[in-house]
């Protein structure tokens, strides 16, 4: 099985440049007449940021605000990131597993 490495990249500092938006408070009314009200800092953090979370509610606004699609907003790459062995992987399974098991040791004084 591979594993794949998933990263995307938030366009609405972009975005807004392309609609000559260049003031990240530009954004704060145009939400508002959205239902969103969000304080200048978290517009702020918004649009120069990179998100971990973002409600619905708030892309839909951006996406109605800019007449764009969520893609348009969030590029999304997926790549195959190549699987690291470990030792173990290539060593053969034992037959028996009570092989394995370490044997009591018998100390005896020394003649």
């Amino acid at each position: 099985m591979k594993k794949r490495e998933v990263s995307y990249t938030w366009r609405l500092r972009e975005i807004m440049a392309e609609h000559g938006m260049y003031a990240t408070t530009d954004l704060v009314e145009p939400l508002r007449e959205r239902g969103i009200h969000l304080s200048v800092s978290q517009v702020h953090r918004l649009v120069t940021g990179t998100p971990e979370r973002l409600s619905l509610k708030v892309l839909s606004a951006l996406c109605d605000i800019f007449a764009a699609e969520p893609g348009e907003l969030i590029r999304t790459d997926a790549a195959n990131v190549g699987i690291r062995k470990t030792a173990t992987d290539d060593a053969p399974v034992p037959p028996n597993v009570a092989e394995l098991r370490p044997k009591r040791a018998r100390i005896t004084p020394a003649e």
